[in-house]
């Protein structure tokens, strides 16, 4: 194939260069340092703007691929592409890094070389995971990206650091564990690491067994529901949220979560059509619960910090319905409600890392009032919280109105109406934590003389709830560009699916000559025949 640009390869490795640039600087020298961490993030930015310039509306597929040989002898390529789905994240992953960087600027004051330099790897790798299309060099970078998570979470967070950093790579290590175990037997039944390779054997020339499919999927799917987290593998959130500084909660909300999702949409869907479907209600009922689950939790919350690390568990929840209702609308939706949480939830911890630098402290008893000493940054607050409640005008809108539109369009009206209180419920805690916040009369002394936003943090939260207030209005900009991809996975599942099933009836068939069909086999017959017979 031709390598058509290398923008991608660009894209992946220029904050690494950053990286070693740091390291030419003096450890004390903590103006160049921030500096030249936010020249390196904003010129990310500004070259991943040039994906959209090359991409393709009506190509579903895969576009501006590269294509090298890495590792001939084992079938493992340098193969980096991008479609609908991942060109969106990676522009959340550059748009949130240059904030992340400014949030930190002041805050930051130890080890401070060392934290831009993994400020800048995690970005790396997150790009590297949204544009490996080689499974091998896909999980390479996912376990690039969270090297340097663990480090800002144990190094720069607080309280109980080693312990919300240990809790997050112990659970996130444990899904990798199962993922690798699914690649290497992937491998092994396909001869490559390859993605469209494997896509293309498995709709017209390799057939899984419907118990090495299952395995398969259910090895994947865990990894990935960890890292959503979705209910009940949620526990190490929290914690994290909580304990990480600020530039760690924007970027493990706004990014990290996502890649549990695209996970989804990218291995789980195309390749395992048929576990797909037949594990739906369950993940579709799990993710329900982490809807309401996550609401009512966040609304007993006296932590702030806390508060909003479970809105995450229960908007995230949203998504995973969206994603498993095999719905296009539904579908398109989860894709964009990914984007805008990363806003949305990236401004809310962005406004509490600045309350935290005024009062050191995340108790939502310690605030109140706070609307007269910091008008200004109390009006970007309630702006964030309107955002995440999905109110119209704005992104978090969009993207939850198509999903439960999606749900309906698929006759599981007990699932969007069980799912339609999370919206309901987000209200209630937000506008809550809101009035407690800003609104209250002022009980404690030292909140009468806090200092409003700065010139930084004004630009901050202006550069947020303008994307927030883009997304809400233009969001056809974003799904006319979605579009062709949805239909293609959608149309992707279906052909896999199909001759997967043609498959096992050959199967069945041969055996059916000389044996009698197993009770098991039977079944897979007349499931497979109802997955042929959908439109």
């Amino acid at each position: 194939m031709q390598n058509q640009s290398y923008l991608l390869t660009v894209l992946t490795f220029f904050p690494l260069l950053g990286t070693f640039a740091l390291l030419l600087l003096r450890g004390d020298d903590h103006v160049w340092i921030r500096r030249l961490t936010l020249i390196t993030s904003v010129i990310e930015f500004i070259l991943s703007l040039l994906l959209l310039r090359g991409f393709d509306i009506g190509n579903g597929g895969y576009q501006l691929e590269e294509v090298h040989h890495w590792i001939p002898n084992l079938h493992i390529h340098y193969h980096m592409g991008i479609d609908g789905i991942s060109l969106f994240l990676v522009l959340l992953t550059t748009f949130l890094t240059p904030l992340a960087v400014l949030c930190s600027w002041n805050s930051i004051q130890d080890h401070v070389k060392e934290f831009f330099a993994m400020l800048l790897v995690l970005e790396m790798g997150m790009v590297g995971v949204f544009c490996a299309l080689d499974l091998f060099l896909f999980f390479l970078f996912w376990e690039v990206m969270l090297i340097p998570m663990y480090f800002l979470i144990g190094i720069w967070g607080h309280g109980r650091k080693i312990y919300a950093a240990l809790k997050f790579i112990l659970y996130t290590m444990f899904g990798s564990i199962l993922m690798l175990v699914a690649i290497l037997w992937l491998y092994r039944v396909s001869g490559t690491f390859d993605l469209p390779a494997i896509q293309g054997m498995l709709s017209s020339g390799l057939s899984l067994p419907w118990g090495t499919q299952l395995l398969m999927f259910l090895a994947f799917m865990l990894a990935f529901a960890i890292k959503v987290p979705l209910f009940p593998l949620h526990t190490w959130l929290p914690d994290a949220h909580t304990e990480a500084p600020t530039a760690g909660s924007v970027i493990l909300a706004g990014v990290l979560l996502k890649m549990g999702t695209y996970g989804m949409l990218r291995f789980c869907l195309p390749l395992f059509p048929e576990a797909a479907h037949r594990a739906a209600p369950i993940v579709a009922v799990l993710a329900i619960i982490g809807i309401v689950y996550g609401a009512l939790v966040a609304m007993v919350q006296v932590d702030l910090k806390r508060l909003v690390a479970y809105t995450s568990v229960s908007h995230l929840g949203f998504v995973v319905l969206g994603i498993f209702v095999f719905n296009p609308t539904a579908m398109e939706g989860a894709i964009y409600q990914m984007l805008n949480h990363g806003v949305s939830t990236g401004a809310l911890f962005l406004v509490c890392g600045m309350l935290y630098d005024r009062r050191h402290t995340y108790e939502i008893k310690e605030y109140g009032g706070l609307a007269k000493p910091m008008p200004i940054l109390c009006a970007f607050f309630l702006f964030a919280c309107l955002s995440s409640l999905a109110l119209p005008m704005l992104n978090g809108f969009i993207g939850e109105f198509m999903i439960l539109i999606g749900v309906f369009d698929s006759q599981h009206f007990a699932w969007a109406s069980w799912a339609a209180t999370g919206a309901i419920l987000s209200a209630v805690y937000l506008l809550w934590a809101y009035q407690r916040i800003a609104l209250e009369r002022i009980t404690v002394a030292k909140n009468e003389t806090l200092p409003d936003a700065s010139a930084r943090e004004r630009f901050i939260l202006i550069a947020a709830s303008v994307v927030i207030l883009f997304m809400g209005i233009f969001s056809p900009m974003f799904t006319h560009r979605m579009d062709a991809t949805t239909n293609a996975l959608l149309e992707q599942m279906r052909t896999t699916a199909s001759y997967q099933a043609q498959s096992w009836q050959t199967q069945v068939a041969s055996r059916t000559s000389s044996t009698k069909p197993t009770t098991h086999e039977v079944a897979m017959r007349s499931v497979s025949l109802e997955r042929q017979a959908r439109p």
